[in-house]
């Protein structure tokens, strides 16, 4: 459907734009903005590199509320980053992410055990263990593209060392992605 990016763009831009005081711009209807959807925002600098990522592999909520809060959080309250700027939206990249419903892996005794249950390149990943849950979305494996090293970025990033622990579960998914830039860095 290829009204359907454009539209997820924009919700993401206003969501981003509209506390920096910037240019808000007409959102097009699509009715899947209705329905709960889950979802990640990523934002990268002009030079490639990330400027945050929050999401939720989880449909909770309506698409467009989620995608709202999302971008939002990625913008201003991703942990590993200063709230976001409008000087830096020039040339601020934005990619919104539909997420396919967790797949579950089968249960492996070891690191590589689980590592080989994996498609590099097309599965992104939920971990949990013990209430904690980290997620590494599929294009992440650009920068890892070893299926082990994948699944010990995503047991720091639950907080756990890089060791395997019984009863880790594992879910993969797929993602539809949408880029484009981020809100034009002009006041409204």
């Amino acid at each position: 459907d290829p009204a359907l990016g454009p539209a997820l763009l924009a919700v993401a831009r206003n969501a981003i734009a509209d506390p920096l005081g910037l240019a808000l711009e007409d959102e097009p209807f699509h009715a899947a903005l209705a329905d709960p959807g889950a979802n990640f925002v990523t934002l990268k600098d002009a030079q490639g590199k990330l400027r945050g990522c929050i999401g939720n592999p989880e449909p909770t909520d309506a698409l467009a509320q989620a995608l709202r809060r999302h971008a939002h959080a990625a913008a201003f309250h991703d942990p590993r980053f200063d709230p976001l700027r409008a000087h830096e939206c020039a040339g601020l990249a934005l990619e919104v992410s539909l997420l396919s419903a967790g797949t579950p892996l089968p249960g492996a005794a070891t690191l590589h055990g689980a590592a080989a249950t994996l498609r590099p390149g097309t599965h992104g990943v939920t971990r949990q263990w013990r209430g904690a849950r980290a997620t590494l979305l599929p294009q992440v494996w650009r920068q890892l593209p070893d299926p082990v090293e994948f699944l010990r970025v995503l047991c720091r990033k639950a907080g756990l060392p890089g060791g395997w622990h019984g009863g880790i579960e594992l879910a993969a998914f797929t993602v539809r992605s949408f880029t484009g830039p981020g809100p034009a860095a002009r006041a409204a």
